[in-house]
């Protein structure tokens, strides 16, 4: 019998908390993660070359590793962080020509700069657009986190992040990191006010 597939999120389900409808303190271990990093708004064209070009990669490493008999796993979620040049923790209130940001998909840990090499090569060989020589593999850890479930239009997270701004004062912590986000929801397929995205902010 084959071995089943890795599902990430459901392996580290508390550190997501995908149901929390109100601000919560979480703990966000070290994971593996395959992330591409620029600038601007998300709708630009960069912003969505870089996600073709992070699921491009992410997508070559898994159909690789599973036909050479490694094992499968599920595609996580995609991720993101956000910030500006600034001390602002509410990315929403600073012009979105200013955002930058760093997308991310987690990976198992055993998945390494090697696996990425050889995704790289086969997608230049396809001739694919060149966004993915941008993707990276690196390491983190946020540690402890004030995290809180979305749902609506992104253009309406103010008061989710206010909420959570609060709560963490209220817990005596501050921020300390980059916003973040996770992405429940495809936007394509899925009515703004429906959107689930989990948000999330270091604290100390």
């Amino acid at each position: 019998m084959p071995d089943a597939k890795i599902d990430l999120f459901k392996q580290h389900a508390d550190e997501y908390a995908a149901d929390a409808r109100q601000p919560c303190l979480v703990v966000v271990n070290e994971g593996s993660y395959l992330t591409i990093t620029s600038r601007g708004a998300p709708e630009s064209e960069t912003f969505q070359d870089a996600v073709g070009g992070l699921y491009g990669v992410a997508y070559t490493i898994k159909m690789t590793r599973k036909f050479a008999g490694k094992g499968d796993y599920k595609i996580a979620p995609l991720e993101g962080l956000w910030w500006v040049d600034s001390d602002q923790p509410n990315i929403t209130l600073a012009p979105r020509d200013q955002w930058r940001w760093q997308l991310l998909i987690r990976t198992p840990l055993e998945i390494t700069e090697r696996d990425l090499t050889q995704a790289k090569d086969k997608l230049r060989d396809k001739k694919k657009p060149p966004a993915f020589e941008q993707v990276k593999l690196e390491r983190g850890a946020e540690g402890a986190c004030v995290q809180m479930l979305h749902i609506g239009p992104y253009s309406e997270e103010t008061t989710t992040i206010e909420r959570m701004l609060a709560f963490a004062a209220a817990q005596k912590r501050r921020p300390h990191g980059r916003h973040h986000e996770i992405y429940l929801s495809d936007p394509r397929r899925t009515k703004p006010q429906k959107l689930r995205t989990i948000l999330r902010i270091p604290v100390k």
